[in-house]
């Protein structure tokens, strides 16, 4: 993956991989930012905002904005997470230009019209409701809440129903001025066309960015803590995690290979044991999330009320087994090659490779080589996959359960059958 890159005079990083024999561009701008950033006051001001920039601009209506893109067969989106909010589009090569002027319309001129504001605000509003009646997708929030208590960090994207009824033109545009500003950003482009020309498309564009943002990253700390809902539905969503490690940790990537030999498949210890042996589980997969200071190991599973109690120690039976037997080899070979495998395919879509070319930039300041990455994969050791399972599960649990509970391991029942 071969890239070039250029930093205009505000501090704006501009990055490219050309790809001369194909017929399109994926390109966008990525912004480090998003819940994690918010104050209390604001949290879920970060997906309000990505979604009231395409309400309209200076130059262009909220159709505009989609018909622009549309009349030519492209496509554009945006998506906010905890650490990042990003706006990016793909388009045949020669209209890569009017794709770059629309997206830098949204995050230079968004005029934030209070009829839209309004309209929005019960838009927003509904995709809360929606996430608080899908127990699968609101565990993780519980879950998030309570690995992160009391920081920016642990709460939802999505903010609350109160926030986002509070929000108004003044606070968006505050918080963009706060938080969108040149050092914080990084526009990318993957495909055919030339470093040199899409240089220029952001020069003319995006050289007014202010420079500096004018925010202070709170701390994030884990501290684990447990959440359970008795709510009347057929099966029990349960989640459980421990301190994992952020993205900078030389623990990184020993994490990565263990969750995925531990619960990221098929041929997992958790899937074979838990739904394939002993059928206690429909889903059932291990994960883990890196931030920028710290990071989460986690184990999901749906189950049925009558399942939970013997589903718990099972899984501390299996975590366990992970911290003092040896990883077999086979298992250590076939998740790294899962991970290789993984990265090699979404590095040939141009669309992925924008993604991953931006979050590199903002997270360590240069692109890693896919060879370095590679290198690091491949110099894990069973060693370190046990070394890095004694360090996650040796810390507080997280323990969070949604469903119809009726007897089920508490909190203190649980750390007794996970003491290693």
């Amino acid at each position: 993956m071969q890239t070039q890159q250029t930093t205009l005079d505000n501090g704006l990083r501009i990055v490219t991989c050309s790809r001369p024999n194909t017929e399109t561009v994926s390109l966008g701008i990525w912004i480090k930012t998003g819940s994690a950033y918010e104050d209390k006051s604001i949290n879920g001001i970060s997906h309000f905002l990505e979604h009231m920039v395409f309400k309209g601009t200076k130059n262009r209506s909220s159709l505009q904005i989609s018909e622009e893109i549309e009349n030519v067969g492209g496509q554009n989106n945006a998506y906010t997470s905890r650490e990042f909010t990003a706006f990016y589009a793909r388009m045949l090569k020669d209209d890569a230009e009017l794709a770059m002027d629309v997206i830098s319309d949204l995050i230079l001129n968004p005029t934030f019209p209070e009829e839209e504001l309004v309209k929005e605000r019960e838009v927003v509003v509904q995709e809360i409701k929606q996430t608080i009646d899908s127990p699968d997708d609101i565990i993780f929030d519980h879950f998030q809440e309570q690995a992160f208590s009391n920081q920016p960090l642990g709460r939802s994207i999505l903010g609350t129903i109160e926030k986002v009824r509070s929000f108004d033109a003044g606070i968006l545009q505050k918080y963009m001025k706060t938080n969108y500003a040149a050092e914080n950003i990084v526009v990318c482009a993957v495909g055919n066309i030339s470093h040199e020309k899409f240089v220029e498309m952001c020069r003319q564009r995006l050289s007014g960015l202010q420079q500096k943002v004018s925010f202070t990253i709170q701390p994030q700390k884990y501290v684990g803590g447990f959440f359970a809902e008795d709510r009347d539905i057929e099966q029990v969503h349960v989640a459980l995690g421990f301190r994992g490690f952020a993205y900078d940790s030389d623990y990184y990537y020993p994490t990565m290979i263990f969750s995925t030999l531990f619960g990221g498949g098929m041929s997992s210890r958790l899937f074979q044991e838990i739904r394939e042996k002993l059928g206690l589980v429909y889903t059932v997969y291990g994960f883990a999330n890196s931030h920028t200071q710290t990071g989460m190991a986690g184990i999901y599973a749906g189950t049925t009320p009558n399942e939970l109690k013997k589903l718990l120690p099972v899984v501390a039976q299996e975590i366990k087994k992970v911290c003092y037997d040896k990883v077999d080899i086979k298992e250590l070979n076939r998740a790294k090659a899962q991970i290789k495998a993984s990265m090699l395919m979404a590095l040939e879509s141009s669309s992925s490779t924008s993604e991953v070319i931006a979050r590199q930039m903002l997270l360590f300041g240069r692109v890693l080589p896919t060879e370095e990455i590679v290198e690091k994969i491949e110099n894990v050791t069973l060693d370190d996959i046990r070394d890095t399972a004694n360090k996650i599960f040796s810390t507080k649990p997280t323990y969070a359960l949604l469903g119809s509970l009726k007897k089920y391991p508490d909190y203190e029942q649980l750390q007794k059958l996970l003491k290693i």
